[in-house]
């Protein structure tokens, strides 16, 4: 398997849209929300795309969870993933856990959810990466930097 990263800014992730129909493309947008992005490209988007999303203070798992839910009902989002300057696992970890439509009960030492829903689960089960040190991990897969490039419009990463 091999996953692409894409960054690039709001101006050409319409340059996105050729990739994702032959690659695994997860997506970054450098200059807005990732994942208002991607929701504005639902008309031209012909097959599945990802998310790569950084979470934190500023940006919390918990957001990601509600955003991740969204566009998964508006597009074909079929992977995510999670990258943080502390801990990935738990930021990841409560991702995963907001991802149903059960009541959430969860502690670590990211958040505290005491009778959390976050619903509707998002229509298809999604992939859920944590990305750790140049590797993308997910339960026991594990895909390493392979290359990077950059063209007029973009870096693309590929990770195998």
């Amino acid at each position: 398997m091999e996953l692409l990263r894409v960054v690039t800014d709001r101006a050409h992730a319409d340059d996105v849209v050729a990739f994702a129909a032959s690659h695994n493309v997860v997506l970054r947008c450098s200059d807005a929300d990732t994942v208002l992005v991607v929701a504005s490209l639902r008309e031209v988007l012909e097959g599945e795309i990802g998310v790569w999303l950084v979470v934190g203070d500023d940006y919390p798992a918990q957001l990601a969870a509600r955003d991740v839910k969204t566009l998964a009902a508006l597009v074909s989002l079929t992977r995510v993933v999670i990258e943080a300057s502390s801990p990935v696992d738990q930021h990841a970890d409560v991702l995963a856990a907001l991802l149903s439509d059960d009541e959430v009960n969860f502690a670590n030492d990211v958040v505290t959810l005491r009778g959390a829903y976050n619903r509707p689960a998002p229509p298809r089960p999604l992939d859920l990466w944590r990305y750790r040190e140049g590797q993308l991990v997910m339960e026991e897969q594990q895909l390493n930097l392979v290359r990077s490039e950059t063209l007029a419009w973009g870096e693309l990463t590929y990770f195998a």
